[in-house]
């Protein structure tokens, strides 16, 4: 059963997968008390002192809701994370998921600041951002929340609505809709204005994240479409291989003994 199960999890999309595991260990580790869960979120005053505590820029995302919240929060964050990475239409690369998490997350985070609330832990804005990016694209099917079958499209509003009914739901809304607006500005600028206002799509994955992502260097150009390639095996066969012999040499046609 034990290797049934890391079978599975070493088959779940990777970039989902790690971010899971990172979101419930580090909420693991701090409700536990084994972590001091203010050295991990956000600060802007700690993000801009010497040395600069740029990690707050990322571990405000993996911190979940303490208890259930831990359990439900990850699951969220798996699942909407694992659909981007398996059927988005518009991150069928890695390095567009990639692309896509550092302008959602660069964009809450601004607009946690210019708001005023700087909220601390962001890991809400992230999953309801998500949730927006990946219902947008089922337009016209159902999805079950919460027991009820209701419009795939509605299924973020759905989850604001069901928070009002917890203490201090308004606060988590209101954090969650820095995450709508994120997510339908990134909605705007790639499907919206480039097919319907006939503009450019402005969030293309740049070449250096394509280059981080996939380790791979700069390298020579392409043969254009069409161009034959050398016959490794004929030039072998026919002495063009490479040897002792300066090419100068090779060129001069078949040689003769003398003598």
């Amino acid at each position: 059963m034990a290797e049934l199960s890391m079978d599975a999890y070493w088959r779940a999309p990777p970039i989902a997968r790690t971010v899971a595991t990172a979101t419930f260990g580090l909420s693991v580790a701090v409700y536990m008390g084994v972590l001091d869960g203010s050295f991990f979120a956000y600060d802007a005053g700690r993000i801009l002192r010497v040395p600069p505590q740029l990690w707050r820029l990322v571990t405000c995302f993996f911190i979940t809701f303490p208890n259930l919240g831990i359990l439900f929060d990850t699951f969220h964050m798996y699942m909407y994370m694992s659909q981007l990475e398996k059927g988005h239409p518009r991150l069928s690369r890695r390095e567009d998921l990639v692309w896509y998490l550092t302008f959602i997350c660069g964009t809450i985070l601004i607009l946690s600041h210019l708001s005023g609330f700087q909220f601390p832990m962001l890991t809400q804005a992230l999953i309801l951002a998500m949730a927006y990016t990946v219902t947008q694209e089922q337009r016209g099917q159902q999805t079950n929340y919460m027991f009820i079958n209701i419009p795939s499209q509605l299924v973020p509003f759905a989850m604001m609505a069901i928070n009002l009914f917890f203490p201090g739901g308004i606060g988590i809304v209101l954090l969650q809709l820095h995450g709508l607006a994120a997510a339908h500005l990134y909605l705007f600028l790639t499907k919206i204005w480039p097919e319907i206002g006939g503009g450019r799509n402005w969030l293309e994955t740049p070449a250096f994240i394509t280059r981080l992502v996939n380790g791979v260097a700069p390298g020579p150009p392409r043969p254009a479409v069409g161009a034959r390639m050398p016959d490794t095996a004929s030039a072998r066969s026919s002495g063009a291989s490479r040897g002792p012999l300066p090419d100068s040499w090779r060129t001069r046609g078949p040689g003769h003994r003398l003598g």
